[in-house]
């Protein structure tokens, strides 16, 4: 997955390793709203990958978004630990 430059929004996959992780896909016609529930299963790790990716690995998928570090720091009302 490649991220895109800033300004372009928020790129997202979900990798199921099978169908049955997936509960509900939802694609209406024309530009209405998207809806994919599912699962990934239980959390083995999560990381950024090259700083810009924020992979979640989970027993039943990965779910991978453009999201970095930088980014959470960035957002107001965050939290400091």
């Amino acid at each position: 997955m490649e991220a895109k430059p800033n300004g372009q929004g928020r790129v997202f996959t979900l990798e199921l390793n099978s169908g049955t992780g997936l509960k509900k896909v939802n694609v209406p016609d024309g530009t209405q709203r998207l809806l994919m529930e599912g699962t990934i299963g239980t959390l083995k790790r999560a990381e950024f990958v090259e700083g810009a990716i924020l992979e979640l690995i989970g027993t039943e998928g990965t779910l991978r978004v453009d999201l970095s570090m930088e980014d959470l720091s960035k957002l107001p009302g965050k939290r400091r630990a």
